[in-house]
């Protein structure tokens, strides 16, 4: 208990105690208030002879910065108001206000006796001078000993926490974050493919010609094949140097994103993302666009005199072998996340052959019904578009399937970057509580709530809140040694934070059983409990609570966002009303913005229910709502880099057929069909593939990202039914807009020239 000197009134209140050493904080800052009223940040903590305070103890106790703070058996000077500390993943669940000295002042407080409740931690970080990598081995065989060692000696109460398991709302947010940069990443990677792949095939026709002629020459094909692997290993070497290069400019403007998330200095980028990234680099170049053009080596010398021969083939065992293996070694290395990876991979490949069979399918109904349509009026230039398309069926199921490709990594970003964005929105609004408060006895419950409408609160949460152990599990009753974890082992020890309400609360959903209001032996758990206690719908739970053994069945399992700021139960009774046994109410709302109201409403309440524990965590919110829309904005960056790497796959897709139309259209010409009609012809061409593309690749998204978001982002998954609509629109657009872009040349080249290059 902090108590005010008695010249200050004398009041007193709970608080929690922090003792620190001089080296703390390892890593990050503290953000004080000094008497000034000035915010500092401060690398180190109190010093003897000083305590730091939360302002709301201060104005609790009507002290201010420089009085006397009474704490056990000492006195000690306040110096700073704490406001944040970087360290305090654990201030959502204190529900006292923050006391902090220099452990060379603890003995003289007295406050650890007999039964005291007392927590040690040691912190450890590895010098910045160690080495990113020797550190990271260093920390890694630290904790796999502490680990060993809390194992095998059976060390009750002893948990090792790491940056992957610090606060829940937090971590939930940076481990979906994580997951969507490395979908990102897996994307990026197969839109490359793609396009490497498109751009291989492409010079691969460019240069027919000229192998022909080197064979003619007497150039062997082993030589011709071995001077072009010398030059994409070339090209992909001046690739990856100006890509890494690129990639190390542009991450300094992802750290300008991420300042502050982290409140301490970062270190300087390694090499080994530059490694990685030029390795990715290789094996895109090498195992996507080499394999293609190694075909030229077979190209016939006879091609110089009939230019219809030698034409490389569209698939070869090879070419499809290589980029399996290529695919597979970028999946080992760019996705951290086994099942992210497979799904996401085998969804693609699925899709591949889904996309190829329907344009496949599509071909022969276009050259079933070419025969029968008439090239006469104004459908004319759509009529010249589907012959185009019959006419080539192999080359048209390849472009097909590559845009419907490259418009699925699109459609499945936006679709899940939406979702994501917004479910991160949903957990910490701009309206989430900000005041937690407890121990309210249930005459106080219509005076406190009429405080909180006098103050302007008009949307609070309200529940009633039962102290509960569980002691037994259909009829057995259980004990720590009958569970394995040791999280299952500290839940049985400890009490529960019950409750009861007929209606289920709003920021909860049932993902197993049925919540029915009113249900006389029904039983509501928490699904992650459920998992730990291994419970299961019809199972039957008793509770002590002070002494009344109370029972249930479970009859639903709910999901709960812990990270929402929202009052939330391990087990909810699913009644309105819940008699013979003891029961205070708990709160959660959002104080006035302005500050200076906002503390005269603490004061208020404190005043008015001296008993209540008025908990303010306006800085845990803050801090929550600033790492999440700093992680929104790095997936908005990376996701704005994607998509337009996206749309020049399409680009090169479309292009990818300029100089087949060039010749096809300069004969056309040459037998006098008019530029209007051949420029109608092809934007009616490529809005049909791009409308075929994306009905394709939105109705595959809308699979695959459901798979996504249940199984890897856990999330709700509610796409709107427009969405195909939508993708098919979008591809007609995208493709057209491509084709304006990419196939300008088409109508610049004169006809002369080109009937002189073309096949005879």
């Amino acid at each position: 208990m902090a108590r005010a000197p008695e010249d200050k009134g004398g009041e007193f209140r709970l608080v929690a105690v922090k003792a620190v050493a001089d080296a703390y904080p390892l890593r990050g800052q503290l953000t004080v208030r000094d008497a000034h009223g000035r915010e500092l940040t401060l690398g180190h903590g109190p010093k003897p002879g000083s305590v730091w305070a939360d302002a709301a103890l201060l104005h609790g106790l009507h002290l201010q910065i420089g009085d006397a703070l009474l704490l056990g058996e000492t006195s000690l000077r306040i110096e700073q108001a704490i406001l944040q500390e970087p360290d305090r993943g654990a201030g959502f669940m204190s529900f006292s206000p923050r006391v902090m000295l220099h452990e060379q002042d603890l003995a003289a407080t007295g406050l650890i006796q007999p039964a005291s409740r007392v927590t040690y931690r040691l912190m450890v970080m590895a010098p910045d001078a160690m080495g990113r990598t020797a550190a990271a081995q260093a920390l890694a065989g630290l904790r796999q000993a502490i680990e060993d060692q809390i194992e095998r000696d059976s060390l009750r109460g002893v948990r090792l926490d790491s940056l992957e398991a610090g606060r829940p709302e937090m971590r939930q947010a940076l481990d979906r974050a994580e997951k969507f940069l490395t979908l990102v990443a897996l994307l990026s990677a197969l839109l490359a493919a793609v396009a490497v792949g498109i751009a291989a095939r492409d010079f691969t026709d460019r240069h027919l010609d000229d192998c022909a002629l080197l064979r003619v020459l007497g150039l062997h094909q082993r030589e011709i094949a071995w001077l072009y692997a010398m030059e994409f290993a070339l090209v992909g070497l001046a690739a990856c140097v100006v890509g890494v290069t690129l990639g190390w400019a542009v991450h300094h403007g992802f750290v300008v994103l991420l300042a502050g998330l982290v409140k301490t200095t970062l270190p300087g980028a390694s090499a080994q993302p530059g490694l990685l990234a030029a390795a990715l680099g290789w094996v895109l170049v090498m195992g996507f666009g080499l394999p293609p053009v190694l075909q030229l080596a077979q190209v016939p010398p006879l091609r110089v005199i009939r230019r219809d021969v030698g034409r490389p083939r569209a698939f070869s065992v090879g070419v499809l072998g290589a980029g399996a293996l290529s695919f597979g070694a970028l999946l080992l290395a760019v996705s951290s996340d086994l099942r992210l990876g497979l799904i996401t991979v085998g969804g693609f490949a699925a899709a591949l052959a889904f996309f190829a069979g329907l344009a496949a399918l599509a071909m022969w109904a276009l050259r079933r019904l070419v025969p029968r349509l008439r090239s006469a009026g104004r459908w004319q230039a759509l009529v010249m578009a589907t012959r185009q398309l019959a006419a080539r069926p192999g080359f048209s199921v390849l472009q097909v399937s590559a845009l419907s490709v490259g418009l699925l990594s699109l459609v499945l970003l936006v679709l899940l970057r939406t979702d994501l964005v917004a479910s991160w929105r949903a957990s910490t609004p701009p309206d989430a509580p900000n005041r937690f408060v407890i121990n309210l006895q249930p005459e106080q419950s219509t005076a406190f709530q009429q405080s909180l409408r006098e103050a302007g609160v008009l949307g609070y949460d309200w529940y009633p809140m039962i102290r509960g152990r569980l002691v037994g599990i259909n009829g057995q009753v259980i004990k720590p040694g009958h569970f394995a974890s040791d999280r299952a082992q500290r839940l049985v020890e400890r009490e529960f934070n019950l409750s009861h309400t007929a209606q289920l609360p709003g920021h909860n959903s049932v993902s197993k059983g049925r919540w029915t209001p009113d249900e006389a032996d029904g039983l509501s758990v928490e699904e992650g409990l459920a998992q730990t206690l291994n419970l299961r719908l019809g199972d039957r739970l008793q509770f002590d609570i002070a002494g009344t053994l109370r029972e249930g069945r479970i009859t639903s399992l709910r999901k709960v966002e812990w990270g929402s700021m929202r009052v939330n139960f391990f087990v909810l009774f699913p009644q309105g009303e819940l008699s013979g046994v003891p029961t205070t109410f708990i709160s959660a709302f959002k104080g006035p913005v302005d500050p200076a109201a906002a503390q005269t409403l603490d004061r208020t309440l404190l005043q008015a229910f001296p008993n209540i524990t008025n908990v303010d965590i306006s800085a845990s919110v803050a801090q929550v709502q600033q790492v999440l829309n700093q992680v929104i904005s790095a997936v908005e960056f990376l996701f704005g880099f994607t998509l337009a790497s996206g749309l020049l796959v399409l680009v090169a897709t479309i292009t990818a057929t300029r100089e087949a139309r060039v010749r096809e259209y300069a004969v056309m010409r040459a037998l006098g069909a008019r530029s209007g009609l051949l420029q109608r012809m092809q934007r009616a061409e490529l809005l049909g593939v791009g409308a075929l593309s994306g009905l394709l690749a939105s109705s595959v998204a809308m699979a695959v990202g459901a798979v996504l978001a249940r199984s890897v982002f856990e999330f709700s998954w509610a796409p709107s039914p427009w969405v195909p609509a939508a993708g098919l629109v979008t591809g007609a657009l995208l493709a057209w807009w491509a084709g304006a872009l990419g196939l300008r040349a088409v109508w610049q080249r004169p006809v002369v020239d080109t009937l002189r290059r073309a096949a005879l």
